[in-house]
């Protein structure tokens, strides 16, 4: 029996389930493989790079859905959705940064609509839909915190997490909202080794009238994948590794961003409770059982630094 790669539940022969499908569009009754292999789709990539406005280490291709002819086409102008095809190194990135944002909904996080889709030759690519997009014409205005700070991207690194904290403090509407939204990802980046969040991971983003966190995205644990030893991309108090409860927790949340204690413990525990529901996501996600058991065992390791 498959399973459908956008739901992860069961679909009988069909590739998708009829839930996952909806997600998409209300008017679709199936998808058609995304016309282009792995190798078409990074030799596309590679093609339109000079026209996507979003770029970085993996490759992307600006997509739109077709519901009426059932298919995602690449285009140049308009897409509504990014999307990311198997890396021709590092192995799984796609089923990690699949499950890595399905962890992070189970955790409350503010995310678009994200899945997998097969390609032609079968392989799976990761797609993400476009926040900054309303229907087919309206952009939302969006400013990652490397535009914000004077950063451009080859010092997104220069940074640490204390000025990406002075960034909402400017910026936001609500930045005391916004520090809470901040120091829970700042927890889930740490818990699932996604040392990668560096400057143009952040963004703010303008609706409602209101300027406030983007939906958080590129979200995959990084730490599996590049066998790194440290622990956040941008050091908090000068440190990117050896991190403890007390960094996060005591420095981080209370006396950097001003979190009342009972708040920031409230936040904190309550990924201690998301455990088992992780562990279930990692064992039903489309990652190797190797790859899970190393994503599990990290967490595991992680989660005993901070609550023993």
């Amino acid at each position: 029996m498959n399973r459908c790669p956008i739901t992860l539940e069961p679909c009988g022969a069909h590739q998708y389930s009829e839930k996952g499908l909806q997600l998409l569009s209300p008017r679709l009754t199936k998808l058609r493989d995304f016309p282009y292999s792995r190798t078409e789709q990074l030799e596309q990539a590679a093609a339109h790079a000079s026209k996507l406005s979003i770029q970085g280490v993996q490759a992307k291709l600006s997509v739109r859905l077709n519901a009426g002819q059932s298919v995602f086409e690449i285009v140049d102008t308009r897409g509504t959705f990014i999307v990311k095809p198997p890396h021709p190194i590092f192995p799984e990135i796609v089923e990690n940064e699949d499950v890595t944002m399905r962890l992070a909904r189970a955790s409350g996080i503010s995310l678009p609509l994200s899945g997998m889709i097969y390609a032609k030759d079968k392989s799976l690519s990761y797609f993400i839909k476009r926040f900054d997009r309303i229907g087919h014409d309206k952009r939302l205005a969006t400013e990652d915190f490397a535009q914000l700070s004077g950063h451009a991207r080859d010092t997104k690194y220069d940074s640490s997490m204390e000025q990406v904290a002075a960034v909402i403090e400017k910026f936001c509407t609500f930045p005391a909202i916004e520090k809470v939204r901040l120091f829970r990802l700042t927890i889930f980046s740490f818990l699932v080794g996604n040392e990668d969040m560096h400057l143009k991971n952040f963004s703010l983003i303008s609706r409602d009238g209101k300027v406030e966190l983007s939906p958080a995205y590129d979200l995959l644990n990084t730490t599996i994948v590049l066998k790194t030893k440290e622990e956040l991309a941008l050091p908090l108090m000068g440190r990117k590794s050896g991190l403890k409860r007390q960094h996060l927790l005591d420095y981080f949340s209370i006396k950097r961003l001003g979190l009342p204690e009972r708040l920031a413990n409230r936040e904190l525990d309550s990924f201690a409770g998301l455990q088992a529901t992780w562990q279930d996501l990692i064992g039903n996600s489309f990652l190797s059982s190797p790859m899970q058991a190393k994503y599990l065992d990290l967490m595991r390791m992680r989660s005993k630094t901070l609550f023993g």
